[in-house]
């Protein structure tokens, strides 16, 4: 479990997270939505440590996060896979280097046992044989398939995916979405997903968090979420086509 509590930050004259509070429960696709320029990856950001927070604190599973020095906040960090938006691959490293990558910085592995790992990671993201390519060579469902190999690495506690949808065709992003649903049940990891994808909400969000104008306006589950009174959060869920079309089914 993750717990935000009270959590401000400010840049310049600008406050833009206001006393933001609220938990990302283990086990579970938690979910961080908004419109652009919210507040939701300056939160993330916060959440893992590239940002110090003003106010406020973040709790890993009881352990003060904030209030750690470099190396206690290194050893939280080393439970902590991230699936960044653009898969973030290293473009000159081969996919089993990408995965392996992880393991030989924090790891005390021995070569072997790294890539047994390796191999266990690409075979539970169905890329089994693919270790020798490069990512220029495969496609980008399958770069992020990687990108997820290579976050599950060091079997982490929790998981943290920016947009892993971005730039998917609707198939490819529903095999992306499945895979991060499964693999949160299959480890008990915490999950945050920071997204716009609706799509992706309704169809793997146990726990959703809208953030607005640098405040949590609204936190519940898939079905609530439906049947919202607020206005702000109505204007974002039903902007697309797809979900219009949700809602004109539940009237």
């Amino acid at each position: 479990m993750i717990a935000v509590e009270g959590v401000s930050k400010t840049f310049g004259t600008q406050k833009v997270l206001r006393n933001v509070s609220t938990v990302f429960e283990t086990g579970k696709v938690n979910f961080i939505i908004g419109r652009s320029g919210s507040g939701k990856s300056v939160l993330t950001k916060c959440i893992v440590g590239l940002l110090e927070v003003d106010e406020g604190r973040i709790m890993f599973n009881d352990r003060n996060f904030t209030a750690m020095n470099v190396n206690e906040r290194k050893a939280v960090r080393q439970e902590i896979g991230m699936l960044f938006q653009g898969s973030a691959l290293f473009d000159s490293l081969t996919v089993e280097e990408n995965v392996m990558f992880p393991l030989t910085m924090f790891s005390d592995m021995s070569k072997s046992e790294m890539l047994d790992r390796v191999n266990w990671c690409l075979k539970r993201v169905q890329l089994d044989g693919a270790n020798k390519k490069f990512p220029a060579e495969i496609s980008g469902g399958m770069q992020k398939r990687v990108g997820i190999a290579r976050a599950i690495a060091m079997n982490p506690k929790y998981l943290f995916c920016d947009e892993p949808n971005s730039g998917l065709d609707p198939q490819t992003a529903i095999v992306i979405d499945n895979l991060i649903k499964e693999i949160t049940y299959e480890f008990n990891m915490t999950t945050v997903v920071v997204s716009h994808d609706m799509n992706s909400v309704i169809e793997i969000g146990d726990r959703i968090n809208f953030v607005f104008e640098g405040e949590i306006w609204w936190s519940g589950d898939k079905v609530d979420i439906l049947k919202t009174t607020n206005d702000e959060l109505n204007n974002f869920v039903y902007a697309s086509d797809f979900m219009r079309i949700v809602r004109e089914k539940l009237q």
